[in-house]
């Protein structure tokens, strides 16, 4: 059944002019894309900004830490809610804060309104990604799901990318950045909540919406082994996603010296771009063996990120974060992949609830930890430290995935352990199918 014919509108609603499903799955990849844009524009400018206003390096971390804040808020309680009453409403709301949150930082005149407008913003991200990365499935053709997937995952680390690309190569070549990108993204998301109001409804309306809005996070019997061995490189790659997003760009010019918005944008999209490669290029690879690759290269590249910030090597530093890109790509993607399957369809909102919460507290919480210490302890030793965190972590997963690779009944449970001996199976089912 085509995406078109899974819309329960009423006759009348029906009528009105509706995208074909190929034009709409572009249109919504492109307004989804623009909502990480964004996000990722912020990268380099609040390096501008702290140039501007003055303000310390700990209120520099805070502004970029804050979107966790708003995208978790957003993620934990409406996350479900567009199963309930239709991807449209939901989209349509989650673009209208965006546009909200873009107008707060075309006018901001201090850190406290950028502080806000980054909330806001993850307010939107929160809102959106869940029911975007949905509809981009349904609307993709039946026989090219995995369209729409891929679609999603590269929409958000890419998204990420070249925000802070685009961003840094403003700020370079014109003396009016933060107009530029803001009037530029604020008409590119009035066009994507006109696409998405004329795309067909993907789903029919369903009892339970203010139920669903009440926060979920479990963790059934039968992931919890394999969800504690992923979760500390989990933590840890987003960790150092949020060093290369609100820390590399700062780092720059008060480590390296260099007053230069496109070298900023640059060491903002690094990560996340290799991040987006590597997961379409590990998509086929066995999840588990993914997973090891994606633990040393994390390890490997904080170990890159801190020697260029000692070595005074703002190129090494910058190939330690594209490693720690492939370190992210592999191993969240397999993560997703080993503990997904694990868990019964009813049950699946709660585990992402689960680990939406330990990724955007390890890409929020520890930069604010970070830039406070930067003042004792200098911010040299204070980004060490937090990198010193981050490889401590991963080591943590890397002996956990040994022993499940010695012992992969282990990672099953007892239910699933269960079920195998039942059907005569000597390992646990995996659907490696990306999530």
């Amino acid at each position: 059944m085509s995406p078109i014919q899974l819309s329960t509108e009423a006759p009348a609603a029906r009528r009105r002019p509706i995208l074909p499903a190929d034009l709409a799955l572009a249109g919504a990849a492109i307004t989804f894309t623009s909502l990480y844009l964004t996000a990722g524009a912020l990268t380099p400018l609040l390096v501008v900004y702290r140039e501007q206003w003055n303000f310390p390096p700990s209120l520099l971390t805070l502004a970029f830490a804050v979107y966790a804040i708003g995208f978790l808020a957003a993620v934990l309680t409406v996350g479900s809610l567009s199963d309930h009453v239709g991807r449209r409403p939901v989209l349509i709301g989650a673009l209208l804060i965006q546009i909200l949150s873009n107008l707060v930082f075309l006018v901001a005149t201090d850190v406290g309104c950028v502080i806000a407008g980054r909330i806001v913003q993850g307010l939107a991200g929160g809102a959106a990604t869940t029911a975007f990365t949905a509809t981009l499935v349904e609307l993709a053709p039946p026989n090219r799901k995995r369209l729409g997937t891929i679609l999603g995952s590269v929409g958000l680390t890419g998204g990420l990318g070249l925000g802070s690309l685009l961003a840094g190569l403003a700020i370079q070549l014109t003396t009016a950045a933060n107009t530029i990108i803001f009037v530029a993204l604020t008409i590119i998301t009035i066009l994507g909540a006109v696409v998405v109001a004329l795309s067909p409804e993907t789903v029919t309306r369903a009892p339970g919406a203010l139920r669903s809005l009440l926060p979920r996070i479990t963790f059934p019997p039968a992931t919890r082994k394999e969800f504690a061995a992923a979760a500390p490189v989990v933590a840890a790659v987003w960790m150092l996603a949020g060093l290369s997003g609100g820390l590399a760009p700062s780092m720059v010019r008060s480590v390296f010296h260099l007053n230069s918005g496109l070298l900023n944008g640059l060491a903002g999209f690094i990560a996340p771009a290799t991040s987006a490669v590597i997961g379409l290029v590990f998509a086929r690879v066995d999840s588990r063996h993914a997973m090891t690759i994606g633990i040393y290269a994390s390890i490997i590249g904080a170990i890159g990120i801190i020697s260029g910030v000692y070595a005074g090597s703002l190129a090494t530093m910058i190939i330690g974060q594209a490693i720690a890109g492939v370190g992210f790509g592999a191993s969240f993607t397999a993560a997703l992949r080993l503990i997904f399957p694990l868990a019964a369809t009813h049950q699946r909102a709660g585990v992402v609830g689960g680990i939406y919460l330990v990724s955007y507290l390890a890409f929020g919480v520890p930069i604010v930890i970070e830039g406070e210490l930067t003042r004792p302890l200098g911010e040299i030793p204070a980004v060490s430290l937090y990198t010193g965190v981050a490889i401590i972590l991963a080591l943590i997963s890397l002996i956990a995935q040994l022993r499940l690779k010695r012992n992969p009944r282990s990672a099953a449970g007892p239910a699933c352990t269960s079920l195998m001996r039942a059907s005569g199976a000597s390992t646990p089912a995996r659907d490696d199918t990306p999530a």
